[in-house]
């Protein structure tokens, strides 16, 4: 049985209107305070910040106790990011949910635009482009993802690994609650666990702008080891098939096999 976390809300009162942004921090003193202020300095306001520390031996937890209530502070010893999110979920009150981690950043519409795309929606989420920063030796173009309503969105998501970066999307906490949260069954790609088992068979919106953007470093990132995100993207596409058969059995077998295994063969 996958391993997932218990995340009936603690805080069980839903806030209309209001955006939990949930950031894990592991030892991420050095791009931290632009990542706090990125999420403080959005235009849209009612945001809660959740910070779940994860054992951090630097000086992380001083800084975020220099901002008081301005953010919301929960600890946990060293599990690594997904658990921490999955700590961070259970203890949001937003009626919505998005993710940034203590080293990425955001532009400063980022909540409102895609808030003001999936409020007034029947939609499970909105996503919008990205930009990977910090790469040595090479310079990352913006990416906008395509808007998948507009294809076969199931062969679309099982032609990759994740369709956007962890920190390119807003969701309805009601459907990420009732999805179970992060399977912390794999060390990487729970976030394309997670998009699958959300977005492939309910509604998503695309804004077309690029307001996200990955920093790479040189500090241990968990997508540093490319070998294993395959392997994680290959048992994610497995698991997904196996979970859900009605939907797998639309595909011809051929092209099954070439989504599923192509890749990593």
């Amino acid at each position: 049985m996958p391993k997932m976390h218990n995340i009936s809300a603690i805080d069980s009162k839903q806030i209309p209107h209001r955006v939990s942004v949930i950031m894990p921090c592991y030892n991420g003193e050095r791009y931290l305070e632009e990542s706090i202020q990125c999420v403080l300095n959005q235009s849209y306001k009612d945001i809660e910040l959740i910070i779940v520390d994860d054992g951090s031996t630097d000086n992380s937890k001083d800084i975020i106790k220099t901002y008081g209530n301005r953010l919301r502070l929960f600890e946990q010893t060293n599990k690594g990011p997904y658990p921490a999110r999955n700590l961070g979920i259970q203890h949001s009150t937003g009626e919505f949910i998005a993710f940034l981690d203590a080293d990425d950043y955001w532009t400063p519409d980022f909540i409102e635009k895609l808030f003001k795309a999936l409020n007034p929606s029947n939609a499970a989420l909105a996503y919008c482009g990205w930009q990977n920063v910090g790469i040595p030796g090479k310079t990352s173009e913006p990416y906008i993802p395509p808007d998948y309503e507009t294809e076969d969105k199931l062969y679309a998501f099982l032609r990759a690994a994740a369709p956007w970066p962890i920190h390119a999307a807003l969701v309805r906490a009601s459907i990420l609650k009732e999805a179970g949260g992060f399977d912390e069954n794999f060390s990487t790609c729970m976030d394309y666990d997670l998009w699958l088992r959300i977005g492939a068979n309910q509604p998503i919106i695309r804004v077309s702008e690029v307001m996200a953007f990955y920093r790479h470093h040189e500090q241990g990132q968990i997508t540093s080891t490319q070998w294993r995100q395959a392997y994680n993207t290959w048992m994610v596409k497995k698991k997904f098939v196996k979970a859900n058969p009605d939907m797998i059995s639309k595909l011809p077998e051929q092209t099954l096999t070439k989504l599923i295994d192509g890749a990593q063969l």
